[in-house]
């Protein structure tokens, strides 16, 4: 008898290391925020939503551990109370990495067990000290099958770590990562998210950007045109290598770019254009972007073939996600059976327009 209790011991430690999804959320209604957002952390409607993250810890490039910036210590430190005071029940993340941090940083921290040890030990320690409930790798572009297979055994440890936390909750463990399984012709270690990670943030936006491309583009459309990159069929990616719906959060954006026309008259979505207009790079906040509507008397369009909204007025067209977009959006991940979205970022919502649709549209 002794021994079958043993044996029924052992499977359901197996089953909790390698199922983490056991006790996961029904619903991941997520966004991410920043100190220099352009809201402060009492400003959120944290009603809206389900989780937050908490952007961005760094990875300091010598030592390997997770460091948080001294101009962040204190909004970091006070964080998860604040935006607890309207939603009790909201979860925070500490998001470590981001778009503006070095790659190959996290490429040589994950290359050898002893920092990624480092790297694991300096995060919980942190999200404990800090009060988050879990912890997002922001790592977004592993360039090879050496890097790949490297975050995979981080992500292996990572869990272990968290598992091994006798006195605690565990600690949720997610990923920003690119909006296919496949990134430059190189495969993301899926059974080792499946079987690690809480859910991975799809970040699904920045298809199409005036930096680089002379037609104006719908960075986020979510179904294809011909020829062109699309949020289903990355989403059709992760699917088809093998990863469960259940593991995936849909990111949409909160902003759009706006492109200088070469011709007013020809402003469908692949017409063609100069470049950007109105910023360097064409990236205008949503909030901006209705502001543009109402000022200059746009003409707004919504396309529900692609499912993304687009403006224009004079030679300036921007394309962006309104209501009708995200809406959709959300519907289309219920019904493929995510297991939510999160938004890119806060701040730039408009008077909580964007997120109330969101969060309706799930319910």
């Amino acid at each position: 008898m002794a021994l079958q209790n043993l044996i029924l011991l052992f499977f359901s430690l197996l089953i909790i290391v390698q199922f983490p999804s056991s006790t996961a959320q029904n619903v991941v209604k997520a966004t991410y925020w920043f100190p220099d957002s352009g809201i402060s952390a009492s400003d959120i409607n944290s009603t809206l939503f389900t989780h937050i993250f908490c952007a961005f810890a760094d990875l300091n490039p010598q030592t390997y551990e997770v460091t948080i910036s001294s101009s962040n210590q204190n909004s970091f430190s006070t964080f998860t109370n604040t935006v607890q005071q309207n939603n009790p029940s909201i979860k925070t993340l500490l998001s470590i990495g981001g778009g503006s941090s070095n790659a190959s940083d996290f490429a040589a921290m994950a290359s050898q067990a002893s920092s990624r040890k480092t790297f694991i030990d300096s995060s919980i320690r942190i999200a404990r000290s800090y009060g988050f409930y879990g912890l997002d790798l922001d790592w977004e572009s592993p360039r090879n099958d050496s890097e790949m297979s490297n975050m995979g055994l981080l992500l292996d440890e990572w869990r272990t770590a968290v598992a091994n936390e006798s006195s605690e909750s565990p600690l949720l463990l997610t990923a920003a990562v690119y909006y296919s399984s496949v990134l430059n012709s190189v495969s993301f270690p899926v059974d080792s998210i499946g079987n690690n990670l809480d859910w991975i943030n799809i970040m699904a936006y920045d298809y199409y950007m005036p930096s680089w491309s002379k037609v104006t583009g719908a960075h986020a459309l979510l179904y294809d045109q011909p020829n062109r990159i699309s949020t289903s069929s990355g989403v059709d990616s992760w699917t088809g290598s093998g990863l469960s719906a259940k593991k995936m959060v849909l990111g949409m954006p909160y902003y759009g770019y706006a492109w200088t026309l070469v011709d007013p008259a020809n402003h469908g979505i692949g017409s063609a254009a100069t470049g950007p207009a109105l910023s360097d790079s064409g990236a205008v906040r949503y909030v901006d972007i209705k502001a543009f509507i109402q000022n200059n008397s746009a003409t707004l369009v919504y396309n529900s073939t692609v499912v993304a909204n687009y403006c224009y007025a004079g030679t300036t067209w921007i394309g962006f996600d309104d209501v009708e977009a995200i809406s959709t959006k959300v519907s289309y991940a219920k019904g493929k059976g995510l297991l939510g979205y999160f938004t890119w970022h806060v701040a730039n919502d408009d008077n909580w327009v964007l997120s109330q649709a969101a969060y309706s549209g799930w319910n």
